[in-house]
């Protein structure tokens, strides 16, 4: 059974950067794509960035240019590096295994404002 621990989130001013981590535990991380979700306040949980086994990323429009999905797969961690963040990029965030089914962590709370 597949754990994921989300961390590094918290209160930045706008402009500012943040780390987020996620670590996973019950799976042979390796293998598996990895993705960030994010749900801020009355809206749907949305995907914002994923990565593949060989590193190959993708990210969600808003997003492109600003923030950084990597993986540590000796760590078994999924990194997302944020940076020029925006009151908009208020949410928590999720890390998420796609190919299992309702593979969620507890999120981390990330709060943009001045």
């Amino acid at each position: 059974q597949v754990q994921l621990v989300e961390s590094g989130g918290g209160l930045v001013q706008p402009g500012g950067s943040l780390r987020l981590s996620c670590a996973a535990s019950g799976i042979i991380f390796r293998i598996y794509n990895m993705a960030w979700y994010r749900q801020a306040p009355g809206k749907q949980r949305e995907l914002v960035a994923t990565i593949g086994t060989r590193g190959n990323t993708n990210y969600e429009n808003s997003v492109k240019g600003r923030f950084t999905i990597s993986r540590d797969n000796a760590k078994n961690t999924v990194f997302l590096q944020m940076n020029s963040l925006s009151p908009e990029d208020t949410a928590v965030y999720y890390c998420n295994v796609p190919s299992i089914r309702d593979s969620w962590g507890q999120g981390t709370q990330v709060t943009v404002s001045s």
